[in-house]
């Protein structure tokens, strides 16, 4: 039975936030004047149960209240008063592409818009191009033209103007557009019914312009619910920005993954009494992508693909960001099947277009990249190089340390090396889930590896390696992997990593904080005492906002159009409070955020900018291109794309403000004493094996100084201290210390041999160069129009 800890006695009510991860599910309960509840679980173990987050509600409540609630029988929420959940079930869907595939209804010539694409090449240096990745598995083409008035556009191949005189009309953002041909609504209704008899039910509807025109894409959505279409996502609404490409990817990914979404919150929502519809019952809420939370009949599938990672990100910027020092924080998020990292500098960094698994997606959601490397990426040994992922162990089987047939993964090499002790886990592993890890097992499984590795080494003359060698060899591989979306997050923007003191949080970022903190030159890490429950321990603790953002289409320069622009700033503001205080919010707790999109004349590349504090909205603009790219365009003038307004409302936090040199200089760090070891255990670095210190973190006290090496243990995390690192214990925080300049190897002058090829420099280096391209390549992609323009 997975751990447990709490207490059996009775609680009124209690509230439950859930972390829905690809591997594990983390469960937290909060009694009132009881100590916290923890389940921690598989997210995929169905011999045992079909819903982890059900199970895990189902277990706290039987802690809490002492009652005995079986499995399969709906579970009563008169003792639950929230439910809030961050889940990777769209993000799952995407990656694997699980769901149901939708049909594009798009304006007539245009069928092959997004198979075409922008023509960008996501991999650089593929010698084989694919073709963008679609969602849809039909096309249906719509007879409807519209078009900008100011449009050079010959229309005579769409209508005869002698026989039709265009209409011309005022539209959304003060544009003026040209109905070149109306909706053939007869036409379109044929269509769509042969859509339906094909057992078609979801729809994604992208017609040019509709952005500032959306009367077409609305009479459609009117014709097609008509029909009995289940789901329809029309671009006009999902995002109403200028780029149809976008829109159209981004309305197939809303269309492919919300009936898949509600499905999943319909079953789950099964597991209650009364389906959790209960006006006066249990909230239920999910986290979305821009980091703020929903109602569960509003959560869709396009706001959802980052529901998981967002808690996290809101978590570490409320905890491990010092609001008077405004040193930057980068957030290392590892679980057990992928990594995501984020950067925090004072504001939630939001981005409104991202690739997703192959899909661009356009939509506010927080700036967070994810790389396929956890600690169940599958290690293996193709061609000469040792891999970590992309493959997955997934939770089920999991890694050969599970008991359960699984591949060898980055959990096995951390288990190897004495990173994990076997003896402090849990006994929830095998087939009857009362188990302790493998060790053995995983030993043995790198034996077998090893063989084929050191054959080919011998071949060339190389030194072969041990067991141990290897293992470390794998997770040097892994931690450079997870290195590269660090530094795309921070040097391909123009900022230093080393600038930057690093939070870890997540299941298995404790085990290699130390590591990928050298490599990134980071001397301080931060990890909060609920490192593993960060996006729970959010939804409970800190503030969360229920979020509501809204924008507008505009095409004018800035300059000269200040007083046209704050006032439609306004207007927006004005509705987003509307919206939020008809869902309930009081208008005192509500808080708003001003940006307008800017680009310069002849870009491509927007930047969306808050509004600064001086109103100086060029200068803000040009600060940020030279900041990215180290010039400015001096002269040339500044579009204004669209213009957005952010409302949230706020929900009193009760996490103090984080202010660490305070807490350093009044807590008087001392080294601690040798008894407050439990014991000593053996870790394998990079000099060899080690004998280190082994620490409960509830036995040290604030204060408390440990030098490396060391391991410290809790109920939910494994934190490894390098031999070159000290660690500092604070109130709610564990400080990591490294001395860069001790644990940096002097530079050795190295004789090329193209025999002699030593398979872990060989990926730690290959990543280091893409790291570089990719960088320069995002760089002249953002940079063409520019070029192509001649300027």
């Amino acid at each position: 039975m997975p751990f447990i800890n709490g207490t059996s006695s009775p609680s009124p009510k209690i509230r439950i936030a859930i972390d829905r991860g690809g591997t594990f599910t983390d469960c937290l309960g909060i009694v009132p004047g009881k100590p916290d509840i923890l389940v921690k679980l598989l997210s995929n173990d169905p011999t045992n149960y079909p819903d982890a987050p059900t199970e895990g509600i189902r277990r706290i409540l039987e802690a809490a209240t002492g009652k005995c609630i079986p499995r399969g029988q709906q579970i009563d929420t008169n003792d639950i008063e929230s439910i809030k959940m961050g889940t990777t079930v769209a993000t799952n869907a995407l990656l694997e592409r699980s769901s149901t595939p939708c049909a594009l209804v798009v304006t007539r010539g245009f069928k092959d818009l997004l198979n075409i694409g922008d023509q960008t090449r996501p991999k650089l240096f593929d010698l084989n191009i694919r073709r963008p990745e679609t969602l849809f598995k039909e096309v249906l083409e719509i007879d409807e033209r519209v078009t900008l008035h100011d449009s050079t556009e010959d229309a005579t191949s769409l209508s005869d103007p002698e026989r039709h005189s265009f209409d011309l009309r005022k539209v959304v953002g003060g544009e003026a557009i040209r109905i070149l041909q109306p909706l053939d609504s007869d036409g379109a209704r044929k269509g769509l019914q042969e859509l339906y008899d094909k057992g078609v039910r979801a729809l994604a509807v992208t017609l040019l312009h509709s952005y500032t025109f959306p009367d077409h894409e609305l009479q459609l959505s009117e014709i097609a619910a008509e029909i009995g279409f289940t789901q329809i996502s029309l671009s006009s609404q999902i995002f109403p920005m200028i780029k149809a490409i976008s829109r159209g990817y981004s309305a197939t990914a809303d269309a492919y993954l919300t009936p898949l979404t509600k499905a999943y919150i319909d079953g789950f929502r099964k597991g209650f009494v009364g389906n959790l519809e209960d006006a006066n019952g249990a909230r239920c809420e999910f986290m979305q992508s821009d980091g703020g939370l929903v109602g569960w009949q509003s959560f869709s599938g396009l706001k959802a693909i980052l529901s998981g990672p967002a808690g996290g990100v809101v978590g570490f910027s409320r905890t491990c960001y010092d609001s008077e020092r405004k040193k930057p924080v980068i957030g290392f998020d590892m679980g057990g099947t992928s990594t995501d990292v984020s950067r925090f500098a004072g504001t939630l960094e939001h981005t409104f277009e991202s690739i997703t698994a192959g899909v661009t997606i356009q939509s506010p959601q927080l700036e967070v990249d994810t790389v396929a490397a956890g600690g169940g990426s599958i290690l293996s040994y193709k061609n000469g190089l040792l891999l970590a992922g992309p493959e997955s162990a997934s939770a089920h089987p999991g890694p050969v340390a599970y008991r359960k047939g699984g591949p060898l993964t980055v959990t096995d090499a951390n288990l190897v090396l004495g990173r994990l002790q076997a003896a402090y886990f849990p006994k929830i592993f095998g087939r009857e889930e009362n188990e302790a890890l493998d060790y053995d097992g995983a030993r043995a499984a790198f034996e077998k590896l090893l063989v084929q590795v050191n054959a080919d080494l011998a071949a060339t003359g190389a030194k072969t390696k041990t067991v141990e060698e290897l293992a470390l060899g794998f997770l040097q591989v892994a931690n450079e992997t997870m290195c590269r979306p660090i530094r795309s997050l921070t040097e391909a923007k123009g900022y230093r990593t080393s600038d930057h003191e690093l939070a870890v949080f997540g299941g298995a970022g404790g085990q290699h904080a130390c590591a990928i903190a050298s490599n990134l030159g980071i001397d301080r890490i931060l990890i909060h005492n609920d490192i593993s429950l960060l996006t729970i321990f959010s939804c409970l603790h800190l503030l969360i906002a229920v979020v509501h953002d809204i924008q507008q289409p505009c095409s004018v320069e800035l300059d000269g159009s200040l007083e046209e622009l704050d006032s439609r700033l306004q207007e927006l503001e004005s509705t987003a409070a509307e919206k939020l205080v008809s869902d309930g919010a009081a208008r005192g707790s509500l808080v708003f955020e001003h940006f307008l999109n800017l680009r310069y004349v002849g870009s491509d590349t927007t930047f969306m900018i808050p509004r600064p504090e001086n109103g100086a909205w060029a200068e803000a603009f040009t600060a940020e291109h030279k900041r990215q790219f180290s010039f400015i365009m001096a002269g040339r003038g500044i579009i204004v794309e669209n213009v957005r307004v952010r409302a949230t409302a706020q929900s009193p936090s009760v996490e103090p403000s984080f202010n660490l040199e305070k807490q350093l200089s009044s807590s008087s760090p001392a080294l601690v004493k040798a008894d407050k070891a439990s014991n000593t255990v053996k870790i394998f670095f990079e000099g060899g094996w080690t004998e280190a210190p082994l620490y409960f973190l509830t036995s040290l006290a604030k204060g408390d100084m440990i030098q490396g090496p060391a391991i410290i243990l809790d109920n939910t995390q494994t934190i490894v201290v390098n031999p070159t690192t000290k660690a500092i214990i604070l109130e709610r925080h564990v400080v990591l210390e490294l001395d860069l300049k001790a644990s940096s190897k002097p530079q050795e002058e190295v004789a090329l041999d193209k025999k002699k090829v030593d398979p872990v420099q060989l990926k730690v280096m290959a990543h280091r160069f893409m790291s570089i391209a990719e960088q320069m390549g995002h760089a002249l992609l953002c940079l063409i129009p520019i070029l192509y323009s001649g300027s």
